[in-house]
């Protein structure tokens, strides 16, 4: 059984948090995070602790407490420190560009492939193989990284197409003769 809903998330210094009935509010200098708690869950706000309580008379409460748990901390890293995906590009020719809130990717496609940044998700390509997707909210930037991704997923025999860098594509063998 996982314990993640009984440790408590630390706030550090310059993050606010605003709890108003079931809905919370989250303040960081990247921006602002709003979330609405489970009618199961509680929270219960320190110094800088906010601890996770849960109804334990309700069936399915302290995974719905695990879950609260997890997404304020994200949610209070997003806003202090923000999130960041690196992806690569792998190809003869493969090659990604950002102008402004577009990102344009040369895939080995007949015509290049554009992609619109969504709002609070920026884009930026260091080299030409390289991609760094930054937002202050997780979910999103795992999202925008997902959706990108699939534009050329990496095929499993020569590895060529659009990965996150940590990503493991299994290889298979070449047809024998």
């Amino acid at each position: 059984m996982s314990r993640v809903a009984n440790s408590p998330v630390t706030v550090p210094a310059g993050v606010e948090i605003k709890l108003d009935g079931k809905n919370m509010l989250v303040k960081g200098k990247l921006g602002e995070l709003a979330f609405t708690l489970n009618d199961a869950v509680d929270l219960e706000l320190q110094d800088n602790l906010i601890r996770v309580k849960w109804d334990a008379d309700c069936k399915g409460a302290k995974a719905h407490a695990g879950t609260t748990r997890a997404s304020i901390s994200n949610m209070v890293v997003g806003v202090s420190d923000g999130f960041v995906k690196k992806m690569l590009l792998v190809g003869v020719g493969y090659r990604a560009q950002v102008k402004e809130n577009l990102l344009t990717l040369a895939l080995g496609y007949s015509n290049p492939v554009e992609y619109p940044i969504p709002d609070g998700i920026t884009i930026e390509a260091p080299t030409q193989t390289e991609l760094l997707v930054k937002g202050r909210d997780k979910q999103r930037v795992g999202q925008v990284a997902s959706e990108i991704r699939a534009l050329r997923p990496p095929e499993p025999y020569k590895g060529k197409g659009v990965r996150i860098a940590d990503e493991y594509v299994a290889r298979k063998e070449a047809k024998k003769k």
